[in-house]
């Protein structure tokens, strides 16, 4: 079973969210929290398996309590965030905060379950087109230095084919079809893709890869 804990400020949004997942078979609700301060409270106690993070909560909003969680050691936990817009300015802080990825609150039903097992499974939430639009809205500055990051050399040909599929969004099955090799091979260049990078999973990846000029939004 998939253990979800809700964390948001609207009761309604928790109760058809919870109604939602609890109908699945491999899914089940064990808490939920009205705020950030709880939420950490609850996964501490509850040690679910995934969180439905909601962006924009008062006291403690999602981003605090996803450092905190982070910090706190739950450095595998799944942290799926949530929010109403489709270009919140937060979200691009909560990825750089440790979020596993984000959704719009208005997903439709399939989606937001297969969300859930996405994250369960230990993979990062990045296929949403409007990710790529945060990332690109906020990380279009000029780079820093022309030279290219000391972390690029240690990626080989085939990793850097890869890296670049992630950032495009390209699933395991997607990549392995684009590269005409397996899913097995493809999950173990994105490990040492994420190893060699010193990030945590894809959705930092493709932050690192922005920041770093790496790839350029539009290109």
């Amino acid at each position: 079973m998939i253990r979800v804990l809700l964390a948001d400020d609207q009761e309604l949004v928790r109760d058809g969210f919870a109604m939602i997942l609890d109908a699945q078979d491999d899914v089940e609700v064990v808490a939920s929290a009205a705020d950030g301060a709880e939420a950490v409270e609850r996964v501490q106690a509850t040690i679910p398996d995934v969180v439905l993070m909601d962006v924009r909560m008062p006291g403690v909003d999602g981003i605090e309590a996803t450092r905190r969680l982070r910090a706190g050691g739950f450095e595998r936990l799944g942290i799926l965030m949530l929010t109403t817009f489709d270009l919140d300015e937060y979200v691009y802080e909560a990825l750089r905060a440790g979020a596993s990825g984000f959704l719009l609150k208005d997903v439709p039903r399939a989606t937001l379950v297969d969300a859930v097992r996405v994250i369960a499974a230990g993979d990062a939430l990045f296929a949403p087109a409007i990710t790529r639009k945060l990332i690109e809205r906020y990380v279009a500055g000029p780079r820093v230095s022309d030279a290219p990051p000391p972390e690029l050399a240690e990626l080989s040909e085939r990793e850097r084919d890869v890296l670049l599929c992630v950032v495009r969004g390209r699933s395991n099955a997607e990549i392995a079809a684009d590269l005409y090799v397996s899913e097995a091979t493809v999950k173990t260049h994105v490990a040492a893709v994420l190893r060699k990078l010193g990030v945590r999973d894809r959705v930092q990846a493709v932050v690192w890869a922005y920041e770093t000029g790496v790839v350029r939004p539009g290109g």
